[in-house]
């Protein structure tokens, strides 16, 4: 296995599994991925470098041990642990033992489109600055056991469902995840104003996206709003985020730009141009041109590929 000591940033699990030399055959979707970490076959003790992951991880741990750094807080990885991380954070993984642990990878766009349009007003947890891992009673990871045995078999599946499918599935994963632990969870149990400060921009971002994406804002917000809605300096609110997630707030707000832009493309009748205006683009040939920078293809052709609403 390759390793590097920089630390790297990866869009999807492929990419981090390409760079570090591991098995890609496990991975058939860039959006969605669920398989045995134990199917990497890699010689134990199994380290991954620190690294920053711009997608969702989810953990499911039946039996294996070892643990997890994430933005320089450690967690102990053991038998009936779950956890879950979402984009944006550095963490690394030291495997001392992996017999039987379910790895999910989702990106947002993922969640959006399969398992709810506005994902973070009913899990608000999954915008949570981190979760640490937990240790569930036998009787509970069994239930958990189940949706993600069930999962996997739609995964490998050649249902033309199986993504909505697995999108309702992992409806039921996440009304469990906030039914055992959101009632007495703190997503700012570090108690300091920066935590604070980013999940509340985290929640604007996400709500001023969705008003975009449905016509009731007309402008999209420029890094002085977002610093106004916190009644904050704008240098100020770009250096919490940048220390705290690794990204500025450009980065961000590019991020979702195009999370927004890819969920109308496929799942709206909306015009190019009318999208484009959507997002705040005064120009379609701007959008365009923005679309096909930060993705390598246009609007057009990505819509070609991937639309759902004919």
């Amino acid at each position: 296995m390759h390793q590097d000591n920089e630390k790297q940033i990866f869009n999807t699990l492929y990419d981090q599994y390409k760079h570090l030399g591991l098995p890609l055959e496990l991975i058939k979707h860039t959006d969605f991925t669920v398989f045995n970490l134990k199917d990497i076959n890699q010689p134990m003790p199994f380290r991954s470098p620190l690294s920053r992951l711009n997608f969702f991880v989810f953990a499911f741990i039946k039996d294996g041990s070892g643990d997890y750094t994430i933005d320089e807080q450690n967690h102990k990885l053991q038998p009936r642990a779950i956890y879950f991380t979402n984009p944006g954070h550095f963490r690394s993984f030291n495997w001392e033992r992996i017999g039987d642990v379910y790895l999910f990878t989702l990106s947002e766009s993922f969640l959006k489109e399969n398992v709810h349009a506005n994902i973070f007003d009913e899990f608000p947890f999954l915008l949570a600055e981190t979760f640490p891992a937990r240790v569930l009673t036998p009787e509970v990871f069994e239930e958990f056991d189940i949706l993600y045995h069930q999962i996997l078999k739609e995964y490998n599946s050649d249902s033309p469902y199986r993504y909505r499918i697995i999108g309702n599935l992992f409806v039921v994963v996440l009304l469990k995840f906030k039914e055992y632990f959101w009632k007495d969870y703190n997503p700012i149990y570090e108690g300091n104003r920066s935590s604070e400060i980013v999940k509340n921009f985290k929640r604007l971002l996400e709500k001023h996206y969705r008003d975009l994406s449905s016509g009731m804002a007309e402008q999209a917000f420029r890094v002085q709003d977002y610093a106004d809605a916190q009644s904050l300096h704008p240098n100020y609110l770009s250096n919490v985020i940048k220390i705290k997630t690794g990204k500025t707030i450009s980065t961000w707000i590019a991020e979702k730009t195009i999370s927004e832009a890819k969920a109308l493309l496929q799942n709206s009748k909306l015009s190019i141009k009318e999208i484009a205006y959507r997002l705040g683009f005064t120009e379609a040939t701007h959008f365009s041109n923005y679309f096909k920078k930060h993705t390598d293809t246009s609007p057009v052709l990505f819509r070609k590929e991937h639309a759902r609403v004919v």
